[in-house]
């Protein structure tokens, strides 16, 4: 977590500075923007923590090994894939879970079909997409979607997985 905290650090104040000398309250204007998005999205950032801490210890390590471990194979990377379609929230809330699970056990091949069943198989956005985007498109995406977060957690696990 550090360097990816220096990166973002530096690149915060990079922008600072260019917000400040463009002169017109920029900066001022950026500042208060971000505590607002940070005060809106903060107390979901806890009970998602939260949540990623909990299953970590509430979860018996030999139940987490049966359907999501190592040894659970095939099986534990569709019900990552299903269990990632049925997060609702964006990153803020699917990684820390998907930390949380991984620190409790869970396999590296069902943690990434878990993040790619919850990027690409969101079911809690459909009712969204087909608003804006209209069935045909959703069908379409769904259907040319469908096999990736299997196919990921497999590959994740076959080529990463050893000893994990």
């Amino acid at each position: 977590m550090l360097i990816p905290t220096i990166i973002m650090g530096i690149a915060a104040v990079i922008l600072l500075i260019i917000g400040y000398k463009k002169g017109d309250g920029a900066h001022i204007t950026g500042v208060k923007s971000a505590m607002i998005m940070t005060m809106q999205i903060f107390p979901l950032l806890v009970f998602a923590f939260i949540i990623a801490g909990m299953a970590q210890i509430l979860i018996p390590a030999e139940l987490l090994a049966k359907w999501v471990g190592k040894e659970s194979g095939m099986k534990g990377i569709f019900f990552g894939a299903i269990a990632g379609s049925l997060t609702p929230g964006g990153p803020f809330v699917s990684l820390p879970i998907t930390a949380g699970l991984l620190r409790g056990g869970a396999s590296i091949g069902t943690s990434v079909a878990y993040l790619t069943g919850w990027s690409l198989w969101n079911i809690i956005r459909i009712p969204l997409e087909v608003g804006i985007m209209g069935w045909n498109f959703t069908i379409i995406r769904i259907a040319s979607t469908i096999v990736f977060p299997p196919i990921a957690g497999f590959i994740a696990q076959v080529f990463f997985g050893a000893g994990k």
